[in-house]
């Protein structure tokens, strides 16, 4: 049996939540790079215009997530019958790439900088890189304390995002300070500062296309979501034992395919009510689940499971059979 089409309402408030989030993001990192560009520009720091790059590609991974997390809402479809939360996924993989691409066109760049002797950035250009770090560090407490609320990985990701990008700026905040005070010899720290800056980039891009393919491969959930469903469906009256139960992640949802064991005596009418109640159960008590498809079987029930299929122990734990 299948949950309905209709979106339960903790499902649209953590599409609410990360998508205001995502704004607070987007118009945020958008000042930013227009801010350290020409900080960048008219201080001669490269450093400075790296970090303008690193600021651009969050707004645009912002930007991009917004518009996926608009059209993953919509409902199903006879092509999609899982709905579209997965065109998320999709989005993620694409913005990796182009910030790995522009984390390697800095790198070069920067490369390309050390022999050449430039100017000494001013001392308000320390500022603005100061003011960053602190700016980013109150990003990633922020956003750390939506993703608690709504258990998304989204927004965890992003608040991990920003808390590199105060590592970053932090770097180049050195940068500038070495180049600042130790005068023209030490100005080639600032091209350093750049290529450190973006070899951060060029990680935390690698780290998101990784995790989002890895999402897209129906990846088992996180243990303590597989044991939250555990004890949902195993509080369920009538339920007996849960024999096999799979989770996986699309987008900011949660699908489940679960297998119960009930009084092999009651009717068939019974194990139908019963699995409707599992159904029940695990979408209101565990957030972001959107979908649950249960099996109901006899009790004793002495078939295996698919080898593939992770069977659910006492404590709500996966065991794959060896």
């Amino acid at each position: 049996m299948q949950a309905s089409t209709s979106e339960p309402n903790s499902i649209s408030h953590l599409y609410r939540n990360a998508i205001a989030a995502m704004w607070l993001g987007f118009v945020v990192n958008l000042l930013l790079a227009v801010v350290k560009l020409v900080a960048g520009i008219l201080g001669h720091s490269t450093a400075m215009a790296a970090d303008a790059a690193n600021s651009v590609g969050d707004a645009l991974t912002s930007g991009v997530t917004i518009i996926a997390l608009h059209f993953a809402q919509k409902p199903a479809d006879r092509e999609h019958p899982y709905g579209h939360s997965q065109l998320e996924g999709v989005a993620a993989l694409t913005v990796a790439v182009l910030i790995g691409t522009s984390a390697l066109a800095i790198i070069t760049e920067a490369v390309r900088s050390l022999p050449r002797s430039q100017e000494v950035p001013p001392g308000w250009v320390i500022w603005i890189a100061a003011g960053n770090v602190i700016l980013k560090e109150m990003l990633f407490r922020y956003k750390l304390a939506v993703s608690r609320r709504t258990r998304s990985q989204v927004i965890l990701a992003h608040a991990w995002d920003h808390r590199s990008d105060a590592l970053c700026s932090a770097a180049v905040l050195v940068g500038l300070a070495v180049v600042r005070f130790g005068g023209p010899k030490l100005v080639w720290a600032d091209e350093v500062a750049a290529i450190f800056v973006a070899c951060f980039i060029l990680f935390s891009s690698v780290k998101l296309y990784r995790e989002t393919a890895s999402a897209l491969m129906d990846e088992q959930c996180a243990p303590e979501i597989i044991k939250e469903i555990h004890n949902a469906a195993q509080s369920t009256p009538g339920v007996a034992r849960i024999e096999t139960l799979r989770a996986r992640r699309s987008g900011l949802e949660v699908l489940v395919d679960i297998h119960v064991e009930v009084d092999g005596e009651r009717t068939v009418r019974d194990g139908h009510h019963i699995g409707h109640l599992v159904q029940d159960n695990i979408m209101l008590k565990v957030t972001g689940v959107s979908h649950v498809l249960v099996h109901v079987e006899p009790t004793g029930n002495t078939q295996p499971p698919h080898p593939s299929a992770p069977i659910a122990n006492n404590d709500g734990a996966d065991d794959r059979p060896q």
